[in-house]
C-alpha cells in the first residue's frame, strides 16, 4: 500500500512538473511589446499601463479620497491617507531622522503608492489578456495592449535611478559631502582606545572597505531593478501558467487553480512595495539618521 502511494505521489508530481513546463514555453515575452511609434520613441504596452494607472492614481487620491484638498475635519477618504501617511512615518522616520525624513517622505509616498498599484494591475480583469497577434520572425506573437509596468525592466530600472538619485542628493543635503566620505572611508575607532600604529593601520583598512562599499552602492541600481522585475514577472508567468493548467477543467471549476495565486500575489505586491521604499530610506538614513547613530 505504502509503495502503490509513493507511485502515485511520484506520477502526481511528474504529471504537474510536466504541465507547468508545458505552458512556460507560451509564459509572458521578457520584452514589453511594442504597440506603436512616436517620432522613432517606440510605445509599449507597459508604458500605456504606466501612464493609464498614473492618471487613475492621480484621479482618485485627488478628486474621490480627498475631494479637494484636505480638511480640517477629515473625510474618510483623508483618515485613509491619513492612516497611510501615519503608519509609513512610525516606520521611516526612526531609520531617515527627522530632517532627512521630512524631504524624502513625498518621495517614499509615491514610491509606494506608484509601485503597490502597478504591481496589483496584473491582477485586473483585461491587463495581459486582451491584445492582438503579430508576425515576428515568422512566428505569431501574442501582444497584450496593456502589460503591468513592473513587468519591463525598463520601468524598475527607471525607478532605480530614480532611488540611486535622490540617495544622493538627500545625503548631500542632510548630511554633507564631508560626512558621506567619513562614513565610506573614514577611521571609525576611537583613537583613545587603541595603540597609535594600529590606528594608523585602520585608516587603510577602512579605505579598502570605503572602496567595496562603492561597488555595493552602484550595485544598487541592479538590485532595486532585478529585485522588482524578478518578483513582477514571475507572479505574471506564474498566473498565465495556472490558467493554462486550469483550462481542461469544467468552466465552474476552472477558477478553483489560479485563485490561491491570486492572493498569493496580492500579498507579494504589497510586500515588494514596501521593501522597494524601505530599503530607499534605510540607504538614506545610513548617513543621514546621526541621531539614531548617537542613541
Amino acid at each position: 500500500m505504502f509503495r502503490k502511494t509513493k507511485f502515485l505521489a511520484r506520477v502526481t508530481v511528474g504529471a504537474f512538473l510536466f504541465a507547468f513546463t508545458a505552458h512556460i514555453s507560451r509564459a509572458s515575452e521578457i520584452a514589453a511589446g511594442k504597440l506603436s511609434e512616436v517620432g522613432g520613441l517606440p510605445i509599449t504596452n507597459s508604458m500605456v499601463t504606466t501612464w493609464i494607472f498614473t492618471l487613475v492614481i492621480i484621479v482618485f487620491f485627488r478628486f474621490f479620497l480627498l475631494r479637494g484638498g484636505a480638511k480640517p475635519v477629515p473625510t474618510r477618504g483623508q483618515l485613509v491617507v491619513e492612516s497611510m501617511i501615519d503608519s509609513l512615518r512610525g516606520i521611516f522616520e526612526p531609520l531617515m531622522g527627522k530632517r532627512a525624513f521630512s524631504g524624502a517622505f513625498p518621495l517614499l509616498l509615491g514610491f509606494f503608492a506608484y509601485i503597490l498599484i502597478m504591481n496589483w494591475s496584473g491582477l485586473l480583469p483585461g491587463v495581459g489578456s486582451i491584445g492582438e497577434y503579430s508576425s515576428e520572425n515568422g512566428k505569431e506573437v501574442f501582444i497584450p495592449f496593456l502589460r503591468p509596468a513592473n513587468t519591463d525592466l525598463n520601468t524598475t530600472l527607471a525607478l532605480a535611478i530614480i532611488s540611486f538619485t535622490a540617495w544622493i542628493y538627500f545625503v548631500l543635503r542632510y548630511a554633507g559631502l564631508k560626512a558621506f566620505l567619513h562614513e565610506t572611508f573614514g577611521n571609525k575607532a576611537d583613537k583613545k582606545d587603541i595603540a597609535l600604529p594600529i590606528w594608523l593601520f585602520l585608516f587603510v583598512i577602512f579605505f579598502a572597505v570605503g572602496c567595496i562599499d562603492l561597488i555595493s552602492i552602484v550595485m544598487r541600481l541592479v538590485s532595486l531593478s532585478f529585485r522588482l522585475y524578478g518578483n513582477n514577472f514571475g507572479g505574471e508567468a506564474l498566473l498565465e501558467n495556472m490558467h493554462g493548467m486550469a483550462i481542461s477543467l469544467p468552466r465552474f471549476a476552472s477558477w478553483i487553480i489560479p485563485l490561491p495565486f491570486y492572493l498569493l500575489e496580492i500579498l507579494i505586491g504589497l510586500i515588494q512595495a514596501f521593501v522597494f521604499t524601505l530599503l530607499t530610506a534605510v540607504y538614506i538614513g545610513l548617513i543621514t539618521n546621526s541621531e539614531g547613530k548617537e542613541e
